[in-house]
């Protein structure tokens, strides 16, 4: 049983999407986490500020470390994050004299936005793919009936005859503009978040920036002058894109399912969604789900603007916020991605309408 239609057992077939949502897993992220932690102390290790042994020590215990899940959902509903459970699992593993090493210098959140970061640089590399795909295809959509008469709309009345090529456009450009925003989301999410207790890294003293430097390096995200505790723009323009993404796509499928009507006809769809009572029906099913995926983001990203509004320094609640609302946004516009691409190869602008 679940809760969520992304994962469900049959509900996920319509709205779930196995590739992206693998990455909010819980084998996922504990993965980030740790490589998080193995970054750390490999750096710290070559800037000197733990031993050469001791950072030797964490990697080993990293590479054969299996937490007790058990007792990381007792810890978090203690702790109000998973981190605090994990590193004393991690510590015991490692052992004395060095387990004092693991996670030196660093902070809960340091560890959780970072692993974010990595799992979300991913789910992106994802959604520009088949944002790629998708553009390809409505353009070849575009070349081969793009110059079929169809009726255009304004505020749903009949208003003058245009080629089907004026609809396929305002389907299409929106796609080439969130492609080109997307390297200004990437800059803004895919950071190292690494700043301690408070964003100062007073632990690290002199080789904080340093360590720093090649942790962001060895993980291949960007460096930022200082860890993002309390400002959280990055995450909330994440969450903007994601919903201007499935919006454009709630538009196209909004204008397939009103062209493809039994009374307009204007567009045909090669196979569809059956009635149990109907059997003549061809539902516009693809369709409906990126208007339904759309609106279903756009009642998110507004929670998202709420969690903007981060306490002084840190924030369980907003925070807490996050973790709640952006997978479910990443994981509704990689079904909708993916519904549109499937969608454009199953339709067809007809004359006889």
């Amino acid at each position: 049983m679940t809760v969520s239609a992304f994962d469900h057992p049959f509900l996920s077939g319509l709205l779930g999407d196995e590739e992206v949502g693998a990455f909010f897993s819980a084998g996922a992220e504990l993965k980030a986490l740790l490589d998080f932690e193995a970054a750390l102390a490999a750096a710290e290790a070559e800037k000197r500020v733990i031993a050469e042994a001791a950072g030797k020590a964490v990697a080993e215990a990293i590479a054969g470390f299996a937490p007790d899940i058990g007792k990381l959902c007792e810890a978090t509903a203690r702790d109000g994050v998973v981190v605090p459970e994990l590193v004393r699992q991690l510590r015991a593993a490692v052992g004395k004299p060095h387990a004092e090493y693991v996670h030196f210098g660093a902070t809960s959140q340091d560890v959780v936005d970072t692993g974010f970061a990595l799992r979300i640089g991913k789910v992106l590399d994802i959604l520009q793919d088949r944002i790629e795909a998708l553009i390809e295809r409505l353009g070849e959509l575009d070349m081969r009936d793009g110059a079929v008469p169809v009726m255009a709309h304004t505020r749903m009345q009949a208003a003058i005859e245009v080629p089907a090529s004026r609809k396929i456009l305002s389907w299409r450009e929106p796609l080439l503009r969130h492609r080109a925003r997307l390297s200004a989301v990437r800059e803004g999410i895919a950071v190292l978040t690494f700043g301690g207790a408070a964003g100062t890294l007073d632990k690290l003293g002199s080789a904080g920036e340093q360590v720093a430097a090649r942790m962001a390096k060895r993980l291949g995200l960007g460096l930022v002058p200082r860890a993002r505790h309390s400002e959280r723009d990055g995450q909330a323009e994440l969450a903007g894109w994601l919903s201007l993404v499935t919006g454009s796509l709630g538009k196209m499928g909004a204008d397939i399912a009103l062209a493809a009507q039994s009374e307009i006809g204007e567009i045909r769809l090669k196979s569809g969604g059956g009635s149990s009572a109907m059997p003549h029906k061809v539902n516009p099913v693809g369709a409906e789900v990126l208007v339904s995926l759309a609106r279903f983001n756009a009642t998110l990203v507004s929670g998202m603007h709420q969690a903007l509004v981060h306490e002084n320094e840190r924030s369980g609640t907003t925070w807490t916020l996050e973790w709640m609302l952006l997978p479910q946004m990443a994981v509704a516009t990689g079904a909708a991605l993916r519904a549109a691409n499937e969608l454009t190869a199953n339709i067809e602008f007809t004359k006889d309408g």
